[in-house]
């Protein structure tokens, strides 16, 4: 794992720090505004452009881990994710709604990276990606508007309009980038420019976003600094309820350890880059919904990277030595 992605949660701290500084300190807050969503989308299309969704074919050859996985992202997590906020956030709907849009949306991304430092199996892993990704595009707005309640106060078409400017816009340009630079390039030079270049890209659109919205947003922050604090216990309850989910599950079905860690990763990580990217363009006057979900990746990578430790699965054993 390249030290840029080891150290993403210092980095992604630091950027929020920087635009904090800048947005108490300087005139930027106006300017900073009109950088957070095209950076996202940007963000976003850098991501899509890299999914291979030839790969969802492997996913037969493991479909009590699917079945298990889309349960306990689509229907376990959903619940939790509203017992939790409900419970512990109950007086601050800006901060419910948050949670809420960051624990409904499965990782499309680096839990792919997690899965492989720990020994998973990362061809199936790779095949749930575009999966998971499609039925959060069709059922956040259904979650929001079922689970928000009165915290959510947004209509089912403002909600959707953000959707589809979020996940289907960056999506489909992904799609024909990836189809026009196959067809013009080839596989072998795609795979080295384009794909090469967007793996490069999403780390420091993600930084100039949060350092934007920091920028745009400091004065908010600094208001709400200890509600934001409030965040880190229903994160922290979650972070340790799906991996243990995952692990027991994992041991009542038998399944192999590769595939144990797989499901642990896809269940455990969380999109906040998607999930702020919709809060930005879905409660443009809640800006404490977006800045919530900013905390969100300083408690999930140390934790993916504690847990590719925890659940690692023991190196395949060396073959026979012929003999002769």
């Amino acid at each position: 794992m390249p030290l840029a992605e080891r150290l993403q949660s210092l980095f992604v701290a630091l950027a929020a720090l920087a635009g904090l500084a800048a947005g108490l300190l300087l005139p930027v807050g106006p300017a900073a505004e009109h950088v957070v969503l095209p950076a996202l989308l940007l963000m976003l299309t850098a991501v899509f452009v890299q999914m291979d969704t030839a790969r969802v074919g492997e996913v037969r050859r493991a479909k009590t881990l699917v079945a298990v996985s889309l349960a306990l992202n689509f229907v376990f997590t959903p619940a939790l994710a509203w017992a939790l906020g409900a419970g512990l956030l109950g007086g601050e709907p800006d901060l419910r709604i948050g949670l809420l849009l960051l624990l409904v949306t499965p990782c499309t991304d680096w839990y792919l990276v997690f899965t492989a430092m720990a020994r998973g199996h990362t061809g199936i892993a790779a095949a749930l990606l575009p999966v998971n990704l499609i039925l959060q595009l069709l059922l956040l707005p259904v979650y929001v508007l079922l689970l928000g309640g009165r915290a959510a106060m947004v209509d089912g078409a403002t909600l959707a309009e953000s959707v589809l400017l979020v996940l289907v816009v960056p999506l489909v340009l992904a799609l024909v980038l990836r189809w026009a630079s196959n067809r013009f390039m080839g596989a072998r030079l795609r795979e080295r420019y384009v794909d090469g270049a967007a793996s490069r890209l999403v780390l420091p659109l993600l930084y100039t976003a949060v350092l934007a919205m920091f920028a745009w947003q400091a004065r908010t922050v600094l208001a709400h600094l200890g509600d934001l604090l409030a965040l880190l216990l229903p994160l922290a309850a979650f972070f340790v309820v799906l991996p243990l989910a995952a692990v027991g599950l994992s041991r009542l079905l038998r399944l192999p350890d590769d595939q144990k860690v797989t499901l642990t990763m896809a269940v455990t990580a969380r999109n906040s880059p998607i999930a702020l990217a919709i809060a930005v363009a879905a409660f443009p006057d809640r800006p404490l919904i977006a800045v919530a979900l900013v905390v969100g990746p300083l408690v999930e990578l140390p934790v993916l990277a504690l847990l590719a430790q925890l659940v690692r699965a023991p190196a395949p054993r060396p073959g026979p030595v012929p003999r002769g």
